[in-house]
């Protein structure tokens, strides 16, 4: 068996296979780029290895510097996780000529099935109906294409380097801005061109190979619901799918995998349309990052039987398939703000176990704009379909997670939809139903509300006894406490308390009664409430608002942030200070920087007029393509970036002419 493992990965994918080879006795061996020097995945390792590079090409991508790492600390194997260089066949090729061991498929493998390209031309060779696939660069395009079409990249995967196109004008730049971000991601710009299939669901079929001609698939999962190419939501096993469909997807699979002896994981991806037409996207030639439902439904460890694989074990005696399983991904994304990638500290991130967490991140960690916005995976498994959406539904709704905003309000409206309680979902879901990416309509309702009163009161308390009171309080039953909280969004909520006693409270929301022209005050329409503090025991609050009992969890402080969370909504809020200094800065209405990144292009110059929709800059930020255009038609009077700044959110790119 191995007996050193070196990761080269981060965040959760290096977490989750840390935790496996720990439970067989290997050592860990992680790798940090400077930025994640206190990221949670070295913290899960028993050794760390620096990387002293300035960005990817420097740490995760540099293929010599990962194996000098590995070979600084006596490893004798490597496993590349997903992403980065896991589908890198000459990354590979080093580990094992440097006479380490290589966790995953032999280098040739990884060509022959992990180039899109070769594994179309290869499913050709065996029969299997592929779909057309035009190799093409940005200044070699062909003029008989058919839109819509899809921009790929031929390696990698994940989403990274694809691109729809509707308009024959927007082609060049698709091409170049798919080949820049797929260099980026996976070390390789070549792209081609895939007709596209609307009205589609991607399911795909796991496989597992011992090098010597076994294979052996281990199910399907359907992965439909997407957002930018890239999966949201995974379940296993596809739902509503005609077995012979079913049948047809495993054995074209186990198909592609025999021809070339494939060994270890792997998974084949499939577009299957309403009428059972099966369209072969893709092999990825490594863990995908929803494995976690297929082991939910077998029973079995995928990282586990890669490194017995990779040992010179051989495969499963039996496999056996048990329910259904439901993953959710939870990014550091805003789907109401185009899932624009946040950045910040994480202040809160619990989620009661009675699911499956594989987690890069925790409570004080950092989400940066160098790498994937991934945070968590949350997986759920029952004895049917209903079940599992239903334990994922709940441990999703009262998860904390603070600090920044999340796709976690969305991901719980996709499982409620009833388009996906049916199971025939397809790509274009999103498209069809944008309803579940708007925010909240009531962001912090009422019981929450109360709840972040009680914690403000009772951690005043434990500080001071008499901290709670501002000047020229009185004590008297009539005076209540006033207090104003901002949720996540930058909503205002004021709240007036009047306690009665240690647990009973009368609880008035809404703006304050504030005196007219004429010194009167105005009429005071304020919502009130009755609360009784029934219970506060660790992290769970039981309040009575109105006569109605309602259980809260609860995490953060008042001042930093507090998250309140129960089965109907979570909320973040932020006890507002009395005073606020505002620190002067130079206004712009000109175009600003979305969110921290990297000038990659900029498209104007002084003196160019601009319409509403021109693209003015491109920021790469979390290994994707940011485009920022004009809002309005506008002269640039002033260009503030180049390409290679980086930038800040909220940093002005370009100034107009209006803009004073």
């Amino acid at each position: 068996m191995i007996r050193r493992l070196l990761i080269a990965n981060r965040g959760e994918i290096a977490c989750r296979i840390a935790a496996t080879a720990r439970r067989l006795g290997i050592d860990t061996v992680g790798v940090y780029a400077p930025p994640d020097e206190d990221a949670l995945h070295v913290r899960h390792v028993d050794l760390a290895v620096p990387l002293e590079g300035e960005d990817l090409a420097t740490t995760y991508l540099d293929a010599a510097a990962l194996v000098a790492a590995a070979r600084r600390v006596g490893a004798d194997a490597v496993h590349p996780g997903y992403g980065f260089l896991a589908e890198d066949p000459r990354f590979a090729r080093a580990v094992i000529e440097a006479g380490l061991r290589w966790v995953g498929p032999t280098p040739d493998q990884m060509e022959r099935l992990g180039d899109k390209l070769a594994v179309k031309a290869l499913a050709a060779e065996l029969g299997v109906d592929v779909g057309a696939a035009i190799p093409v660069a940005a200044d070699d395009l062909p003029e008989d294409v058919s839109f819509p079409v899809l921009v790929k990249a031929a390696a990698g995967g994940g989403g990274r380097g694809m691109r729809l196109v509707t308009d024959p004008a927007d082609l060049p730049a698709a091409v170049a801005a798919a080949s820049r971000e797929a260099a980026v991601a996976f070390g390789d710009g070549r792209v081609f061109l895939e007709p596209y299939l609307a009205e589609a669901r991607h399911v795909e079929v796991q496989i597992l190979g011992d090098g010597r001609g076994g294979v052996v698939h281990l199910g399907d999962r359907d992965c439909s619901i997407q957002r930018r190419n890239q999966k949201l939501v995974e379940e296993a096993p596809a739902p509503a799918l005609p077995d012979d469909v079913r049948e047809r997807l495993h054995a074209t699979a186990v198909l592609l995998a025999r021809e070339v002896g494939y060994e270890s994981a792997g998974t084949v991806e499939f577009l299957v349309d309403a009428d059972g037409r099966i369209d072969l996207l893709e092999v990825n030639t490594r863990l995908q990052v929803e494995h976690p439902v297929t082991e939910a439904i077998t029973g079995l460890d995928l990282v586990e039987l890669q490194l017995r694989v990779a040992a010179g074990e051989g495969l499963p005696e039996e496999i056996r398939f048990d329910g259904h399983a439901v993953e959710a991904r939870l990014v550091a994304e805003d789907p109401a703000a185009d899932w624009r990638p946040q950045v910040g500290t994480i202040t809160v991130f619990d989620v009661e176990p009675t699911v499956r967490v594989d987690a890069g991140v925790a409570a004080g960690g950092a989400v940066r704009p160098d790498y994937d916005s991934l945070l968590a995976k949350v997986i759920a498994h029952g004895p049917d379909r209903a079940t599992a959406i239903g334990t994922l539904r709940r441990a999703l709704r009262t998860a904390l997670v603070g600090g920044i905003q999340t796709n976690l309000d969305a991901l719980v409206r996709i499982l409620d939809h009833p388009a996906f309680r049916t199971g025939a979902v397809t790509t274009r879901f999103l498209a069809a139903h944008p309803e579940v990416l708007e925010p909240v309509a009531d962001p912090a309702p009422v019981p929450h509300l109360a709840a972040a009163a009680v914690l403000r009161r009772d951690e005043d308390r434990r500080a001071d006894p008499w901290s709670f009171a501002p000047t020229g309080w009185r004590n008297l039953p009539t005076v209540g406490q006033r207090s104003t909280w901002e949720d996540g969004r930058g909503g205002l909520h004021h709240l007036e308390e009047a306690w009665h006693g240690d647990d009973e409270f009368d609880l008035a929301v809404g703006p304050w009664p504030e005196p007219g022209p004429d010194g009167e005050l105005a009429e005071d329409a304020r919502a009130r409430h009755r609360v009784r503090v029934v219970d506060l025991d660790g992290a769970t609050l039981r309040l009575d608002v109105d006569g109605l009992r309602h259980r809260l969890r609860f995490g953060g402080d008042p001042a930093g942030g507090v998250v309140v969370a129960s089965v109907d909504a979570a909320v973040e809020l932020r006890l507002r200070p009395r005073l606020v200094s505002h620190e002067p800065h130079e206004a712009s209405s000109g175009p600003i920087a979305p969110l921290p990144g990297t000038v990659l292009e900029v498209a104007v110059r002084v003196g160019d007029e601009v319409e509403a929709g021109d693209l003015l800059v491109t920021i790469e930020a979390m290994k994707m393509e940011h485009r920022v255009v004009a809002d309005r038609p506008a002269a640039v009077v002033e260009v503030l970036v180049a390409p290679g700044d980086r930038v800040d959110v909220g940093e002005p790119l370009v100034r107009f002419a209006d803009d004073g």
